[in-house]
Formats: C-alpha cells, sequence, structure tokens
C-alpha cells in the first residue's frame, strides 16, 4: 500500500464543513460572508486567558498578512494556514508528492492533506512560543487560582491551539458557503483596521506625536509650527521630519500603491471563446497580470517569518550563530540580512541608527543596509515567481485544468479544433508566460511598497494584499450577481 493510499482514511475521518449540494443564492453567500467577519472581529478581541503582560508576539511585524490579533484567542491568525501551503506546495512541486490536480481524487487529497497539515502547523508554532518563555503566564492569577504557573501556560496553549482551529474553518465556511476565501477576507480585515487607526488614532507615541495621520497634522500645526518656527520646517531636518515623522511619505505611499494595484489588477490579455452550438454566442477568456493574484505574496512572507523565528528561538538559547535579537527584532548576523524590509526605518542609513541607537545595538554599515534591502529583493523577486508557479498548478489555473474547464463550458477558441489539447496549446503561449512576469512584477511591487511604508503601520505586503483582495472580491461579488442573473453561466464557472 502506497503512503498515499494509507494516509487517505486518515484525511477523510478529518473534521470538514459540508459543502453545499446546490447554487448557494448570493444573497446567502454574502450573510455567510458577513457573519464570519463578525466572528473574526469579536474572537480578534477575546483576550487570552492567563496571558502576562510581558508576553512577545513573535509575528507583531506580521499582523499586516497573517492576521489575528496580538494576546487574542486567534493570536496565530493565518499563519498555520499559509505555512502548511507552503510546505504541500514546495512538496507538490518538487514532484515529492505525485499529485494531478486536474484529476478531483488527487484535488481533495490535497486539501485533506493541508487541512492536516494546518493541524500540525498550529501546534508547531504555538509551542515553541510557548516552551521559549515568548508566550508566558500571569503569576498573579497563578497565585489567585492556587495552582502553579504551568497549569496556566498549558491553559493558554490549549486556547491558541482552539482560536487557530476556528480560523481554519472559518475560512473553509466562507470558501465554501461564501464570497472569495477566509484568508483574503482575514487579511482585508485586519489591514482595514490598521489603515483606519493610521488616519484618525489620537493616542500619542514615543515622540509624543498622535499616531493618527490627520490627529497628528493638527497637532502639528497648532503646536509643532509656532513652536520650532517656519525656518526648520525648511531644512533639510525639518523635511525628513515631515516626510517620516509627519507621515506624508506613508500617505503618498498608501495612494499611489492603492491606484497602481487597482490599474496593475485591470491589466489582462483576453483570449476569444466562441460556443461550439450557439451562434454569435461570444466570450472572453482573461489571463491577468497578476494571474496568480498576490496570495504567493503572503507565502514569501510566511517563509521569511518562519525562518525569523526560528532564529528567535535559538537565540533565546544563548545560539547566536545565526543573528541576536532585540525583542523580535534581529540586530546582526544571518537573521538581519533576512529580516524582511518593513518601513524606512529599515534601510534610510539615518533612520536606520536613530532605531538601532534606541536598542543599544551597533549600527550596522551602509553595505550591509544595502545588502538587506538586495536580499529581501530577491527574496520578493524570486519567491514571487516561484510561488506564483506553484499556486497555479496547485489551484487548478494552470495551462491544463483551464483548458479543460472552457472544454467542458461548451467554449472554444475560434480559428481552433474544439479539443483540449488545441484549447491547451494557446493556452501554454500565455499562462506561464504571465505568470513569471507577474509574480516579478508584484514581488518588485511589493518590495517598493515596503521601502516607503504606509498609514497605520500595516506595511507595503500587507496593503497590496488587501487592495488587490479587495478588487477580486468585487470581481466575485460581479460574477455572482451574473450568475443569479443568468443561471446557464454556472456551467462555465462551476457549480
Amino acid at each position: 500500500m502506497s503512503l498515499k493510499e494509507s494516509l487517505e482514511p486518515i484525511f477523510n475521518r478529518l473534521p470538514a464543513v459540508t459543502s453545499p449540494e446546490g447554487h448557494v443564492h448570493f444573497k446567502n453567500k454574502l450573510m455567510w460572508t458577513l457573519g464570519i467577519l463578525v466572528l473574526y472581529f469579536a474572537l480578534a478581541n477575546v483576550p487570552l486567558f492567563g496571558l502576562s503582560a510581558d508576553s512577545i508576539d513573535l509575528f507583531e511585524s506580521y499582523r499586516a498578512f497573517f492576521a489575528g490579533a496580538s494576546g487574542s484567542l486567534i493570536l496565530l491568525g493565518i499563519g498555520p494556514i499559509v505555512t502548511a501551503s507552503i510546505v504541500l506546495q514546495l512538496l507538490v512541486g518538487a514532484d515529492v508528492i505525485k499529485l494531478d490536480m486536474s484529476n478531483p481524487a488527487d484535488q481533495a487529497f490535497f486539501q485533506g492533506a493541508q487541512k492536516f497539515m494546518v493541524l500540525v502547523m498550529i501546534v508547531l508554532q504555538a509551542l515553541p512560543q510557548v516552551v521559549g518563555g515568548f508566550i508566558q503566564p500571569d503569576a498573579a492569577l497563578a497565585a489567585t487560582l492556587g495552582v502553579s504557573t504551568g497549569i496556566i501556560t498549558l491553559i493558554i496553549f490549549i486556547q491558541i491551539c482552539i482560536g487557530g482551529t476556528f480560523v481554519l474553518f472559518m475560512d473553509e465556511v466562507v470558501s465554501k458557503w461564501g464570497i472569495g476565501s477566509g484568508v483574503g477576507l482575514f487579511i482585508v480585515a485586519g489591514v482595514s483596521q490598521q489603515i483606519v487607526t493610521g488616519l484618525f488614532n489620537w493616542t500619542t507615541d514615543s515622540a509624543g506625536l498622535p499616531t493618527g495621520f490627520f490627529p497628528k497634522w493638527i497637532h502639528i500645526l497648532t503646536d509643532v509650527v509656532p513652536s520650532a518656527g517656519a525656518d526648520f520646517f525648511m531644512s533639510g531636518e525639518g523635511i525628513m521630519f515631515m516626510l517620516i515623522n509627519g507621515g506624508i511619505l506613508a500617505f503618498l505611499s498608501t495612494v499611489i500603491i492603492f491606484l497602481l494595484v487597482v490599474y496593475v489588477e485591470s491589466t489582462r490579455i483576453e483570449i476569444p471563446l466562441a460556443h461550439s452550438s450557439v451562434r454569435g454566442a461570444r466570450g472572453k477568456f482573461p489571463v491577468k497580470l497578476i494571474y496568480a493574484s498576490v496570495l504567493p505574496m503572503i507565502l514569501v512572507r510566511a517563509l521569511q517569518a518562519n525562518i525569523q523565528m526560528v532564529g528567535l528561538l535559538l537565540s533565546s538559547k544563548g545560539i547566536t550563530f545565526f543573528g541576536e535579537f532585540v525583542g523580535s527584532t534581529p540586530i546582526n548576523g544571518m537573521m538581519y540580512y533576512l529580516a524582511p524590509i518593513h518601513s524606512p526605518y529599515d534601510w534610510i542609513p539615518s533612520l536606520v541608527r536613530q532605531s538601532f541607537s534606541s536598542h543599544g545595538a551597533p549600527v550596522p554599515e551602509i553595505w550591509q543596509i544595502g545588502l538587506h534591502v538586495l536580499v529581501d529583493a530577491l527574496f520578493l523577486i524570486g519567491g514571487g515567481i516561484i510561488f506564483a508557479l506553484f499556486w497555479i498548478e496547485t489551484t487548478g489555473m494552470g495551462a491544463k485544468p483551464t483548458a479543460k474547464k472552457i472544454f467542458n463550458s461548451g467554449m472554444q477558441i475560434p480559428g481552433f479544433r474544439r479539443n483540449i489539447g488545441s484549447i491547451e496549446k494557446v493556452m501554454i503561449r500565455y499562462i506561464p508566460k504571465v505568470t513569471v512576469i507577474g509574480g516579478a512584477f508584484i514581488g518588485l511591487l511589493t518590495l517598493i511598497a515596503s521601502l516607503l511604508g504606509t498609514l497605520g503601520g500595516a506595511g507595503g505586503t500587507g496593503l497590496l494584499l488587501a487592495v488587490s483582495i479587495v478588487y477580486r472580491l468585487y470581481e466575485d461579488i460581479a460574477s455572482e450577481q451574473m450568475m443569479e442573473m443568468h443561471p446557464m453561466m454556472r456551467s462555465f464557472f462551476g457549480q
């Protein structure tokens, strides 16, 4: 018996959300999606019982695309889901696990394997944080209850695992009964919350300025300008203050990235289609520039986040060969170069000097900062290409599955014989090339967004993901409404 045959009964016994037997009405899909979104925000505001305020969130810098909330029941966010996806895509892409993703049986096996891997990753991502001492129990609560801190730690670990399982099944509910995917929905929810906070938050930061962009400028115009004088704002230091501390660069970056992503999402090659039996019935199959979507960027950043977590765990045990950390920030060694760029504080020399001095760490040389940026660029562009190619193969967006879907819908490409092979040849001309170009382009765009920074600390990657996901959600809603108006369209999009 092969490994696949032995694992398949285990995967089939895993709990699952029941798939709809027929078409789900658009209003019902919308209600399920909104219901899960409300539940997500509710769980994000449920604090972990027994958690100490001294705990360190290992994924604090990755919240924009890991979703979840620090210290909450959904502390892990979508981290286990994307990490499991990385592992499986690498295994399938390298033919370690041989699966034909156009085969429904292999698709079902892949989905079962992914769910099993997610459950494993929930434990593997929660356990090191608890055992490593980053998530600490409240000693005062333990004393009040008359139990040891070990019992409180176990309770925290169980809560984190329960929260991770909630996220897994919430994602499955949205995928089967709602619109889009739960992963995308949670990212949009988290990033939107950060951007709104970045615009209107009155809480002051370490420099005494309000965190929100609008409150900050009200404070600058009413207090800072009269006290500092106009000459200060004409100097180089004053201009840097307005761009970085004043949030102008982050605000402009947010607006530009938003407009650029919307433009890029609308850039596509349209392959003409005609119905084989209905004369005059024509259509187009769009191959977008970002054909694999921006979700592979989550996988790239998740890979970096997991590398950083391993380095942090080793550093906490006194193994500093790969680098040392202050809190969750790498300050030297290999981990410094492999860390993602989040904002101008990671690459502008004067701001890097300011950031490292606040940690009491040696300031890196300019060539080290440049190497850090170069490594992150290679990670984003190279990883964007690799994961985009893996993504289309494991999600049924490759040339062969697409050709089969077009053929089964009764459509054909004018001027070519009506068979799957002919359609596949045309798709091979476009899909692989566009996927590579789109993966590299979205990696470059993510790098630029990360270098400039964004409002609310959402990060370039988070903003990029949120805008693209919202745009695609809009398209999904339009498709759902079209299928409600024209039920025959369901044969192309699938039941």
